[in-house]
């Protein structure tokens, strides 16, 4: 509970609630697991947004770590929704504003009408990292002993149009000069430059990159275990359209900005069937497009919402997806060594922890054997490896495994 002071003598009290979503629950499952438990948002605000009020709260706001669309990526794995800002605007009356985080996407401003009160709550998204800063404007009277909120606002503003704060800026430097010390470290070379822009529809080097040291780290992991002789295949999704390793020199700033999330490194027993329902799962990001409609890249992915990091790029396998096609049945052609894949094959899955815990959906992964996991984040391993190497060159790893096409004919 804030209390600000007014030029009128009457103090205005200001409560902030904090929620998470539950899907930590999954995500971080090795660190929760028996520890922690994370029931839904809309259940948690109905319990304490009364309590702040009755405490005398002139204004609440949410800080919820939760999307606002009402999705889940988890499935029936949780039984409570991950992105459940809007609903909790929606059902929990009391509430004056709520900040939203955890979808990456940029809402400047949003209304949700309250059902019990017919009040409505402005929900604002600053995008992600830092770029940019919601601003609630609040406008309150006084009415019978006690102030009340009249009309809410928001807007976003660019972070990068502020000048540093020099106190700040003193206090950090140390700091800062370290990380960008680091960052700037050359690791190796480059023989050809790599960029994710077209990733979200070509198979390009960039993400071919990820695969080839996911599956070499897991191969020496498994060396000399009962598992050694099967095939490695590789997921990997496009977390960045703007990530680029140039030619020439490589530092860690490069291969860092390639992975920008925490995941972690797992080994996964899975069959030649599992492989194709997780592909053909992967390609419900492409919006359908008839054989003869015009193609443009800029409205082709992201159908029904899904983000880049829901799209995997398997390697290993070579495969089509037919966007002409509706949604599950879209993956043909699918092949292992040139031959078709068959069902009964085995093989170990390089995956990430937030894949193989169940993050976004993906079916069989989460409830495959384990057969090796690693506790150092996957782009601290892209990065020992690029040292170790000393040399990056796409001629040795980059292939086009995977196409879109329309009835058989190459999208692109």
């Amino acid at each position: 509970m804030h209390r600000l002071r007014t030029p009128f003598g009457r103090d205005v009290k200001v409560a902030v609630l904090g929620l998470t979503n539950p899907g930590i629950a999954i995500w971080d499952k090795a660190n929760v697991q028996g520890k922690m438990t994370f029931p839904g948002l809309e259940e948690q605000a109905a319990k304490w947004v009364p309590r702040l009020r009755s405490m005398g709260a002139d204004v609440v706001i949410v800080s919820a770590h939760s999307g606002s669309s009402g999705t889940s990526s988890y499935g029936d794995q949780l039984p409570y929704i991950e992105n459940a800002a809007g609903l909790v605007a929606e059902q929990v009356p009391g509430i004056d504003a709520i900040l939203v985080g955890h979808a990456h996407t940029e809402i400047p401003e949003y209304f949700v009408t309250n059902k019990k009160t017919g009040k409505q709550v402005v929900l604002s998204e600053p995008l992600k990292w830092g770029q940019r800063l919601t601003l609630f404007d609040f406008e309150l009277v006084w009415a019978k002993g006690c102030w009340k909120v009249e009309k809410v606002g928001a807007k976003v503003l660019n972070s990068n149009t502020v000048e540093e704060d020099p106190k700040i800026t003193k206090l950090l430097v140390d700091e800062h000069e370290k990380v960008v010390a680091y960052v700037n470290q050359v690791i190796g070379t480059n023989a050809a430059e790599m960029t994710s822009v077209e990733a979200p529809y070509k198979d390009v080097p960039i993400i071919d990159l990820i695969n080839h040291i996911q599956a070499d780290t897991v191969r020496q992991a498994l060396a000399g275990t009962e598992h050694a002789s099967l095939p490695v295949l590789s997921q990997a999704a496009c977390f960045s359209r703007s990530a680029r390793i140039p030619a020439g020199e490589v530092t860690i700033r490069d291969v860092a900005g390639l992975y920008v999330f925490e995941n972690t490194l797992e080994a996964r027993l899975m069959t030649g069937a599992q492989m194709k329902a997780y592909l053909e799962f992967s390609a419900n990001y492409f919006v359908q497009t008839a054989p003869d409609a015009p193609v443009d890249p800029a409205k082709l992915t992201n159908a029904n919402g899904t983000p880049d990091y829901n799209y995997d790029v398997v390697s290993g396998l070579a495969y089509e997806i037919d966007i002409a096609k509706p949604a599950g049945s879209r993956v043909t052609n699918v092949r292992f060594e040139g031959q078709p894949l068959v069902d009964d094959a085995k093989f170990v899955f390089a995956v990430n922890n937030y894949r193989a815990n169940g993050g976004g959906n993906f079916p069989h992964v989460a409830a495959s054997r384990l057969l090796w996991s690693n506790s150092d984040e996957i782009r601290n391993t892209m990065i020992a490896w690029v040292k170790a190497k000393g040399s990056v060159d796409p001629a040795e790893f980059a292939a086009v495994d995977w196409k879109l096409t329309r009835n058989g004919t190459p999208v692109f």
